[in-house]
């Protein structure tokens, strides 16, 4: 387990505030509490960690990704052999 989400006694906790808005933090209740967290801070520490460590994602990537997971929760998506059509593409390598 991280450090983000332990502590071994070495280093001094310390408690940090930030802002959002409303509706960002009703998502935040959301995900932690669907994900499995314990809390939401074991939640934003794991979120913080994970963006600190794995740097991967820009914030346009990560905009795409949160607009896909809500297509997909509000089952606005096709299938692959809608979307081949759609666009005019036979590959069907799958």
């Amino acid at each position: 387990m991280s450090e983000a989400a332990t502590n071994n006694g070495d280093e001094e906790i310390v408690t940090v505030n930030f802002k959002v808005t409303r509706s960002f933090l009703n998502e935040i209740e959301d995900t932690w509490q669907g994900r499995g967290f314990n809390s939401r801070s074991e939640f934003i520490r794991y979120t913080l960690r994970d963006a600190v460590e794995h740097p991967t994602f820009d914030r346009d990537e990560l905009v795409a990704l949160l607009q896909a997971e809500e297509d997909f929760r509000e089952k606005r998506t096709i299938s692959a052999e809608e979307a081949r059509e759609r666009f005019g593409t036979d590959d069907t390598n799958e």
